[in-house]
């Protein structure tokens, strides 16, 4: 069986949320929305299992959308850090 085969597919599993890197223009809006800038997002490791899975790069912002039991769905925002 080759290595590649044996590879979990971390986004399909059923408690891992859908995590998607926000264009330039999305991220543009996110920052004027809330008066924002980057560095007050709270921070994912661009070694993290998912951002490493998306291809997410320090310095880009990973929108993640949860399901959630009083609203339908919650989205987060995360800052994309090179891990030291």
């Amino acid at each position: 069986m080759a290595a590649e085969s044996k590879k979990f597919d971390i986004m399909g599993h059923k408690l891992v949320p859908l995590h998607v890197v926000i264009s330039e223009k999305e991220k543009e809006w996110l920052f004027k929305k809330y008066n924002i800038t980057a560095d007050q997002l709270p921070k994912l490791l661009n070694t993290d299992p998912v951002a490493a899975y998306i291809g997410a790069k320090p310095g880009q912002i990973v929108k993640v959308v949860r399901k959630s039991h009083t609203a339908a769905e919650t989205t987060a925002y995360r800052l994309v850090v090179e891990s030291s």
